[in-house]
């Protein structure tokens, strides 16, 4: 297992990526000053989002049942755990964006390689960790409509 987002795990022979892009920023806020730099001052954590990105070989890994599930998943406009493969809680997320690039195809017109991205935002506060597994727990029991 590689990552767990709500109840989708990404392993390497269902759902790998092959790229996982972390990126946080911090708000400061500027004072202007007569005759000095301005001042700064730390107001906190701002946004935090993960881009994945991979490649499926639907003979060989996931394929489009995976995706149709990622889409599913975000038009649910619910937040998901996130949970790394070492069991770390990452906490809550929201699916932004899924992306996908069919090609190489079947005669039927499947594809043989599905190129994807996914764009995820954090919308929990990094401070209510502990509740980040409570919210997972509560997922389990009340997502299975979104399995079957």
């Amino acid at each position: 297992m590689m990552l767990i987002l709500g109840l989708f795990v990404f392993s390497v022979d269902t759902t790998p990526y092959q790229q996982l892009k972390r990126a946080s920023s911090q708000r400061w806020a500027s004072n202007s000053r007569i005759g000095a730099r301005p001042h700064y001052q730390y107001l906190g954590p701002d946004e935090e989002s993960i881009a994945l990105s991979g490649t499926l070989y639907p003979e060989l890994t996931g394929g489009q049942q995976d995706l149709a599930m990622l889409n599913a998943m975000a038009l649910s406009g619910k937040p998901y755990a996130l949970l790394s493969g070492n069991g770390e809680a990452l906490g809550l997320w929201v699916i932004e964006q899924v992306e996908e690039t069919h090609s190489h195809f079947h005669r039927n017109g499947a594809a043989r390689k599905i190129a994807f991205n996914l764009s995820l935002k954090r919308v929990d506060d990094d401070k209510a960790q502990p509740a980040t597994l409570g919210g997972f727990v509560n997922q389990l029991i009340n997502e299975n409509s979104l399995i079957a």
